[in-house]
C-alpha cells in the first residue's frame, strides 16, 4: 500500500481535504496517515482537531506549532516551529506522497522538510490566484515544489504547465470543498436553527471577512465591510483566518455582535452547516475564496470586497466591489435583487462537479513510485509559451 501523509492546519483546508481523505481511506491501495497542526489544536481557534474526530477521522500525529500571536513576526516564527517539529514526524514516517492544499503560510513548512527528506509532494489547487494576499506567492511556491498537481480549473491547469511543470503531472480534478454539496446530507431548518441559534432565510447575510495579508494594515478592509454590513437584517460572521490581524478583527467583529442581537458569530461551522447557511441565506459578501469558489454551486450572490481574491476565475454570481462601505452597500442591494437572482438560474460553477476526492484518490493510487516523481524535468520555453524576447 501506498502511504500518504496527509497534512491540515486549520478548519479552512480540512473543508477542501474531507472528501479526499474519506476516499483514500476507502482504497484498498492506499494508506493515509492524517496530520493534524497549527489551528486546530489551537483553543482560540475552537480546537477543530475535536469536530475532525467526530466527523470519524483519526489523526496519525499531531503537531503543536500555532504562536499565539496578532503580528507578521509570528506567522513566520509559526513556519519555523512547524519546519522543526514536522522534521522529526516526516523523517520518522517517511510516507511515499505528502498531500498539501491551497496556500496558507505554514504549508511552507511540510513542503521545504518534505523538499529536504525527498518526499515527493501532491498539491491541491495549485495554478489559482489571489493577487491581494501572500498567498498568492505561497501558492506558487507550493506548485514548484510540488511533483503531483490537482487543479481546480482548466485555467489553474494551464497556468501549472505554463510554469514548466510536465502535463502528466497535471491533473483538473475540481475543487473538493464541492464534494460536501455532491456527497452529504445537508442540515434541514431545524437542524440548523439548532446549531445557529436562528433560521437563515434570504434577509441573512452570512459575512466571511479575513485579513488582507499583503496590506501594512491588514484589517484596513474590514471596517469598510462591517459599516456596510449594518444596512442587513440579519448578519453570520464566520472566523477569520489565524494571519496577522485575525485578534484584532475578532474583537471587533465580537463588538458589533454584543451591539446587535440579529448578528452572530460562529468560531467554526462544520462543513454541512456551513453550506446548510449557505443554501437558505439571502448573500455571502467578504473577501473568501468560498465565495468564488463554492457558491456558484447553489446560485447564492456573493459580493467579493477589495483586493484579497483579485484574479480568481469569477462565475456570474460573483459581483466585485472595492472596500468602500458605500460601494459595498450598493453591491450588496445589487446581489439581492430580484433581477440579479433570476439571472443565476442554471448557472454552471468553473471549479468543479463535487467528485474530486475520488479523482484524487485514483490518482495517487496509479501516481508513479517516488523515484520517478522525485526526477522533474525542465521543459524546453517553447513547450511553456514563454519563448518569446
Amino acid at each position: 500500500m501506498k502511504r500518504v501523509a496527509v497534512l491540515t492546519s486549520s478548519r479552512a483546508d480540512f473543508g477542501h481535504l474531507h472528501w479526499p481523505l474519506r476516499r483514500m481511506l476507502d482504497h484498498p491501495a492506499l494508506d493515509p496517515r492524517l496530520i493534524i497542526a497549527g489551528a486546530h489544536l489551537s483553543a482560540e481557534f475552537g480546537v477543530t482537531v475535536r469536530e475532525i474526530e467526530s466527523a470519524g477521522f483519526r489523526p496519525d500525529e499531531t503537531i503543536e506549532c500555532l504562536i499565539s500571536s496578532d503580528t507578521d513576526v509570528g506567522m513566520a516564527k509559526t513556519i519555523g516551529v512547524a519546519t522543526l517539529s514536522l522534521a522529526d514526524l516526516l523523517g520518522r514516517m517517511r510516507p511515499d506522497i505528502l498531500l498539501l492544499i491551497a496556500d496558507r503560510y505554514e504549508m511552507l513548512a511540510p513542503a521545504s522538510v518534505a523538499l529536504a527528506l525527498r518526499i515527493p509532494i501532491a498539491h491541491i489547487e495549485g495554478g489559482e490566484i489571489s493577487e491581494g494576499a501572500i498567498d498568492d506567492a505561497v501558492r506558487n511556491a507550493l506548485t514548484k515544489m510540488a511533483h503531483l498537481h490537482f487543479t481546480p480549473t482548466e485555467d489553474a491547469s494551464r497556468r501549472v504547465m505554463a510554469m514548466g511543470e510536465e502535463s502528466w503531472r497535471v491533473h483538473r480534478v475540481g475543487a473538493p470543498s464541492l464534494d460536501h454539496l455532491a456527497q452529504d446530507v445537508l442540515p434541514d431548518s431545524g437542524e440548523l436553527a439548532g446549531a445557529l441559534g436562528f433560521v437563515p432565510d434570504e434577509n441573512t447575510c452570512v459575512a466571511v471577512i479575513h485579513p488582507v495579508t499583503l496590506q501594512d494594515d491588514p484589517t484596513a478592509d474590514a471596517e469598510a465591510m462591517i459599516e456596510a454590513l449594518a444596512a442587513c437584517s440579519r448578519i453570520a460572521f464566520c472566523f477569520p483566518n489565524a494571519d496577522a490581524g485575525s485578534r484584532s478583527l475578532i474583537r471587533r467583529v465580537r463588538t458589533v455582535c454584543e451591539s446587535r442581537r440579529d448578528a452572530h458569530l460562529y468560531v467554526n461551522l462544520e462543513p454541512r452547516l456551513y453550506w446548510g447557511l449557505l443554501g437558505q441565506a439571502g448573500v455571502l459578501v467578504g473577501n473568501s475564496s468560498s465565495g468564488i469558489m463554492e457558491t456558484a454551486s447553489i446560485g447564492l450572490p456573493t459580493v467579493n470586497v477589495g483586493e484579497r481574491q483579485r484574479g480568481r476565475t469569477r462565475p456570474g454570481n460573483v459581483i466585485d466591489t472595492p472596500a468602500e462601505a458605500s460601494a459595498i452597500r450598493s453591491a450588496i442591494e445589487h446581489a439581492r435583487s430580484p433581477g440579479f437572482r433570476s439571472s443565476l438560474q442554471g448557472l454552471e460553477n468553473p471549479y468543479g462537479d463535487g467528485h474530486a476526492g475520488e479523482r484524487i484518490a485514483r490518482i495517487l493510487a496509479e501516481a508513479p513510485e517516488r523515484g520517478v516523481l522525485l526526477h522533474k524535468r525542465a521543459l524546453p520555453l517553447s513547450a511553456t509559451g514563454f519563448d518569446h524576447d
